[in-house]
């Protein structure tokens, strides 16, 4: 027989206001932490779109430069088909050290400030 555990008691008292959502957001420390983010993730996304868009038109429209031998029956085609698994893989490390460095510190004193109303 399975038992529930009812949802831990909310503290209305230690959540932050509205208002204080709105003052942290309008903050120069948030829009500090925005900056951080958005400088890193955008530029790298659109990079990242056209990289896979060229892949995609050279797979369409320059097939013989596509069938191309690299090494025995290894061809351009796969190489860069597996390149675009590598570079996501490297894309996603370059972001998750990104964060670690520069997104999280800023995030978690924001964090706690909010949760310790300091």
């Amino acid at each position: 027989m399975a038992t529930e555990t009812p949802p831990p008691a909310k503290h209305p008292a230690s959540l932050p206001s509205t208002e204080e959502f709105t003052a942290v957001q309008q903050s120069a420390e948030f829009g500090e932490l925005r900056h951080a983010h958005r400088s890193f993730a955008f530029p790298l996304t659109i990079a990242f779109i056209a990289w896979y868009l060229l892949y995609v038109l050279l797979s369409n429209y320059a097939g013989d430069f596509m069938g191309t031998k690299v090494v025995g029956t290894i061809n351009v085609a796969l190489v860069l088909g597996l390149a675009q698994f590598l570079t996501t893989f490297l894309i996603a490390w370059w972001y998750a050290r990104h964060a670690a460095a520069k997104l999280d510190p800023k995030a978690e004193a924001i964090k706690s400030r909010m949760e310790g109303g300091a």
